[in-house]
Protein backbone atom coordinates (compact mmCIF):
# COMPACT_ATOMS: atom_id res chain seq x y z
CA UNK A 1 0.00 0.00 0.00
CA UNK A 2 2.79 2.35 0.42
CA UNK A 3 3.99 1.98 -3.12
CA UNK A 4 0.85 2.93 -4.47
CA UNK A 5 0.34 6.07 -2.07
CA UNK A 6 3.91 7.02 -3.71
CA UNK A 7 3.23 6.89 -6.80
CA UNK A 8 0.35 9.12 -6.08
CA UNK A 9 1.97 11.39 -4.74
CA UNK A 10 4.46 11.57 -7.49
CA UNK A 11 1.84 11.69 -10.14
CA UNK A 12 0.38 14.85 -7.90
CA UNK A 13 3.14 16.15 -8.04
CA UNK A 14 4.57 16.21 -11.46
CA UNK A 15 0.51 17.05 -12.40
CA UNK A 16 0.72 20.15 -9.72
CA UNK A 17 4.22 21.70 -11.40
CA UNK A 18 2.39 21.13 -15.16
CA UNK A 19 -0.27 23.33 -14.16
CA UNK A 20 1.86 25.94 -12.16
CA UNK A 21 4.25 26.28 -14.79
CA UNK A 22 1.57 27.80 -17.25
CA UNK A 23 -0.52 28.96 -14.80
CA UNK A 24 1.78 31.06 -12.89
CA UNK A 25 3.79 30.78 -14.59
CA UNK A 26 7.35 30.11 -13.44
CA UNK A 27 9.95 32.79 -14.03
CA UNK A 28 7.46 34.72 -15.57
CA UNK A 29 6.98 32.81 -18.76
CA UNK A 30 5.35 29.65 -20.15
CA UNK A 31 6.92 26.71 -22.02
CA UNK A 32 5.68 27.82 -25.16
CA UNK A 33 6.72 31.58 -25.05
CA UNK A 34 10.25 29.94 -24.54
CA UNK A 35 9.81 27.40 -27.45
CA UNK A 36 8.63 29.76 -29.99
CA UNK A 37 11.81 32.50 -29.28
CA UNK A 38 13.78 29.86 -31.47
CA UNK A 39 13.23 29.12 -35.19
CA UNK A 40 13.40 25.66 -34.30
CA UNK A 41 11.66 23.75 -37.00
CA UNK A 42 12.12 20.26 -35.76
CA UNK A 43 8.76 22.03 -33.33
CA UNK A 44 5.89 20.82 -33.78
CA UNK A 45 2.61 23.76 -33.93
CA UNK A 46 1.74 24.72 -30.07
CA UNK A 47 -1.83 22.43 -30.22
CA UNK A 48 0.30 19.73 -30.39
CA UNK A 49 1.44 19.92 -26.90
CA UNK A 50 -1.79 19.05 -25.69
CA UNK A 51 -1.11 15.30 -25.91
CA UNK A 52 0.59 16.12 -22.69
CA UNK A 53 -3.24 16.15 -21.04
CA UNK A 54 -4.00 12.47 -22.69
CA UNK A 55 -0.38 11.51 -21.01
CA UNK A 56 -1.63 12.30 -17.42
CA UNK A 57 -4.88 11.19 -18.02
CA UNK A 58 -3.93 7.91 -19.04
CA UNK A 59 -1.18 7.51 -15.77
CA UNK A 60 -3.87 8.65 -13.76
CA UNK A 61 -6.51 5.53 -15.20
CA UNK A 62 -3.00 3.35 -14.93
CA UNK A 63 -2.94 5.14 -10.91
CA UNK A 64 -6.76 4.36 -10.32
CA UNK A 65 -6.19 0.80 -12.15
CA UNK A 66 -4.30 0.43 -8.75
CA UNK A 67 -6.36 0.47 -6.00
CA UNK A 68 -8.29 -2.99 -6.22
CA UNK A 69 -6.86 -5.18 -3.57
CA UNK A 70 -7.08 -7.89 -6.56
CA UNK A 71 -5.12 -5.76 -8.18
CA UNK A 72 -2.65 -3.97 -5.86
CA UNK A 73 0.12 -6.49 -5.91
CA UNK A 74 0.37 -7.60 -9.33
CA UNK A 75 4.15 -7.59 -10.88
CA UNK A 76 3.65 -4.62 -13.18
CA UNK A 77 3.28 -2.39 -10.60
CA UNK A 78 5.81 -3.49 -7.92
CA UNK A 79 8.44 -3.51 -10.54
CA UNK A 80 7.29 -0.26 -12.53
CA UNK A 81 6.73 1.79 -9.09
CA UNK A 82 10.42 3.01 -8.45
CA UNK A 83 10.70 3.96 -12.20
CA UNK A 84 7.38 5.25 -12.09
CA UNK A 85 8.28 7.76 -9.50
CA UNK A 86 11.76 8.67 -10.94
CA UNK A 87 9.46 9.27 -14.57
CA UNK A 88 7.74 12.09 -12.27
CA UNK A 89 10.45 13.38 -11.08
CA UNK A 90 12.35 14.12 -13.69
CA UNK A 91 9.43 15.22 -15.33
CA UNK A 92 9.15 17.82 -12.88
CA UNK A 93 13.27 18.84 -12.73
CA UNK A 94 12.68 19.29 -16.65
CA UNK A 95 9.32 22.08 -16.55
CA UNK A 96 11.32 24.01 -13.79
CA UNK A 97 14.99 23.74 -15.17
CA UNK A 98 13.06 24.93 -18.96
CA UNK A 99 11.25 28.25 -17.21
CA UNK A 100 14.03 28.98 -15.79
CA UNK A 101 16.47 28.63 -18.95
CA UNK A 102 19.16 26.08 -17.91
CA UNK A 103 18.58 25.02 -21.16
CA UNK A 104 22.03 22.55 -21.97
CA UNK A 105 20.47 20.56 -18.61
CA UNK A 106 17.48 20.05 -19.28
CA UNK A 107 19.07 17.99 -22.26
CA UNK A 108 20.26 16.09 -19.73
CA UNK A 109 17.16 15.70 -17.59
CA UNK A 110 15.43 14.33 -21.11
CA UNK A 111 17.85 11.80 -21.99
CA UNK A 112 17.40 10.30 -17.84
CA UNK A 113 13.69 10.62 -18.84
CA UNK A 114 13.68 8.65 -21.99
CA UNK A 115 16.08 6.15 -20.86
CA UNK A 116 13.88 5.70 -17.17
CA UNK A 117 10.73 5.70 -19.51
CA UNK A 118 12.42 2.92 -22.10
CA UNK A 119 13.32 0.91 -18.69
CA UNK A 120 9.91 1.37 -17.29
CA UNK A 121 8.10 0.21 -21.01
CA UNK A 122 10.47 -2.91 -20.98
CA UNK A 123 9.34 -3.52 -17.33
CA UNK A 124 5.43 -2.92 -18.81
CA UNK A 125 6.14 -5.66 -21.21
CA UNK A 126 8.23 -8.45 -19.24
CA UNK A 127 4.77 -8.37 -17.19
CA UNK A 128 2.87 -9.64 -20.37
CA UNK A 129 0.42 -6.47 -20.21
CA UNK A 130 -3.09 -5.64 -21.19
CA UNK A 131 -3.44 -2.91 -23.49
CA UNK A 132 -4.41 -0.21 -21.21
CA UNK A 133 -1.19 -1.37 -19.30
CA UNK A 134 0.67 -0.73 -21.95
CA UNK A 135 -1.31 2.16 -23.36
CA UNK A 136 0.07 5.48 -20.96
CA UNK A 137 3.47 4.35 -21.71
CA UNK A 138 3.21 3.80 -25.59
CA UNK A 139 2.26 6.98 -25.42
CA UNK A 140 4.81 8.69 -23.19
CA UNK A 141 7.57 7.24 -24.49
CA UNK A 142 6.48 8.19 -28.19
CA UNK A 143 6.15 11.91 -26.83
CA UNK A 144 9.38 11.87 -25.02
CA UNK A 145 11.30 10.30 -28.23
CA UNK A 146 9.88 12.86 -30.20
CA UNK A 147 10.77 15.68 -27.44
CA UNK A 148 13.80 14.85 -26.89
CA UNK A 149 15.08 15.48 -30.62
CA UNK A 150 13.32 18.98 -30.28
CA UNK A 151 14.80 19.69 -27.09
CA UNK A 152 18.30 19.07 -28.69
CA UNK A 153 17.79 20.57 -31.65
CA UNK A 154 16.58 23.87 -29.60
CA UNK A 155 19.23 23.93 -27.29
CA UNK A 156 21.95 23.54 -30.40
CA UNK A 157 20.28 26.62 -32.24
CA UNK A 158 20.45 28.29 -28.76
CA UNK A 159 23.95 27.70 -28.72
CA UNK A 160 24.75 29.14 -32.48
CA UNK A 161 25.52 25.89 -33.70
CA UNK A 162 26.26 25.63 -37.03
CA UNK A 163 25.23 22.20 -37.93
CA UNK A 164 28.70 21.32 -39.89
CA UNK A 165 27.46 23.84 -42.81
CA UNK A 166 24.23 21.96 -43.06
CA UNK A 167 21.14 24.22 -43.43
CA UNK A 168 18.53 24.05 -40.35
CA UNK A 169 15.80 22.50 -43.43
CA UNK A 170 18.63 19.61 -44.27
CA UNK A 171 19.39 18.66 -40.72
CA UNK A 172 15.40 18.69 -40.08
CA UNK A 173 14.57 16.82 -42.49
CA UNK A 174 17.42 13.87 -41.63
CA UNK A 175 15.99 14.52 -37.97
CA UNK A 176 12.36 13.40 -39.55
CA UNK A 177 13.65 10.49 -41.17
CA UNK A 178 15.72 9.25 -38.05
CA UNK A 179 12.49 9.91 -36.35
CA UNK A 180 11.02 7.76 -38.82
CA UNK A 181 12.77 4.88 -38.81
CA UNK A 182 12.84 4.81 -35.08
CA UNK A 183 9.12 4.97 -35.41
CA UNK A 184 8.74 1.72 -37.76
CA UNK A 185 11.53 -0.02 -36.03
CA UNK A 186 9.58 0.22 -32.92
CA UNK A 187 6.31 -0.74 -33.95
CA UNK A 188 8.62 -4.10 -35.28
CA UNK A 189 10.04 -4.85 -32.33
CA UNK A 190 7.16 -4.47 -30.33
CA UNK A 191 4.13 -4.99 -32.56
CA UNK A 192 3.23 -1.69 -30.27
CA UNK A 193 0.60 0.08 -32.81
CA UNK A 194 0.09 3.13 -30.75
CA UNK A 195 4.05 3.99 -30.45
CA UNK A 196 4.49 5.34 -34.16
CA UNK A 197 0.61 7.11 -34.21
CA UNK A 198 2.46 9.74 -31.93
CA UNK A 199 5.14 10.35 -33.98
CA UNK A 200 2.28 11.18 -36.76
CA UNK A 201 0.71 13.69 -34.52
CA UNK A 202 4.02 15.25 -33.92
CA UNK A 203 5.17 15.28 -38.15
CA UNK A 204 1.57 16.49 -38.88
CA UNK A 205 2.16 19.43 -36.21
CA UNK A 206 5.91 20.43 -36.93
CA UNK A 207 4.36 20.33 -41.24
CA UNK A 208 1.63 22.59 -39.81
CA UNK A 209 4.06 25.11 -37.85
CA UNK A 210 6.43 25.21 -40.99
CA UNK A 211 4.30 25.38 -43.98
CA UNK A 212 3.96 29.22 -44.56
CA UNK A 213 8.31 29.83 -44.47
CA UNK A 214 9.45 26.43 -44.89
CA UNK A 215 6.87 24.78 -46.90
CA UNK A 216 9.36 22.14 -48.11
CA UNK A 217 10.09 20.74 -45.05
CA UNK A 218 6.32 20.17 -44.24
CA UNK A 219 6.11 18.38 -47.04
CA UNK A 220 8.58 15.86 -46.46
CA UNK A 221 6.99 15.81 -42.55
CA UNK A 222 3.56 15.07 -43.79
CA UNK A 223 4.90 12.16 -46.47
CA UNK A 224 6.60 10.14 -43.36
CA UNK A 225 3.69 10.77 -40.80
CA UNK A 226 1.89 9.18 -43.83
CA UNK A 227 4.84 6.33 -44.15
CA UNK A 228 4.20 5.52 -40.64
CA UNK A 229 0.56 5.09 -40.44
CA UNK A 230 1.06 3.23 -43.59
CA UNK A 231 3.64 0.88 -41.45
CA UNK A 232 1.46 0.73 -38.42
CA UNK A 233 -1.55 -0.63 -40.27
CA UNK A 234 0.35 -2.90 -42.39
CA UNK A 235 2.13 -4.64 -38.93
CA UNK A 236 0.17 -6.58 -37.37
CA UNK A 237 -0.52 -5.34 -33.76
CA UNK A 238 -0.33 -7.79 -30.56
CA UNK A 239 -3.63 -9.40 -29.48
CA UNK A 240 -5.90 -7.58 -27.19
CA UNK A 241 -6.44 -9.19 -23.67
Amino acid sequence: MKRLWLNVVAFLLVVTVNILSNALPFNGQTAGEISNRLNVLFTPAGYVFSIWSLIYLLLGVWIIRQFPKSRRNLPIYQDTSTLFILSCLLNSAWLILWHYEYFVVTVAVMLGLLLTLIALYKKVEISDPGFFDRLPFSIYLGWVSVATIANISYVLVDLGWDGFGLSDITWTIIMLVVATLLAIWFNLANRDRVFPLVFVWAFIGIGVRNMEEYSYVSYVAYSLAAVILIMTVLVRGRAKK
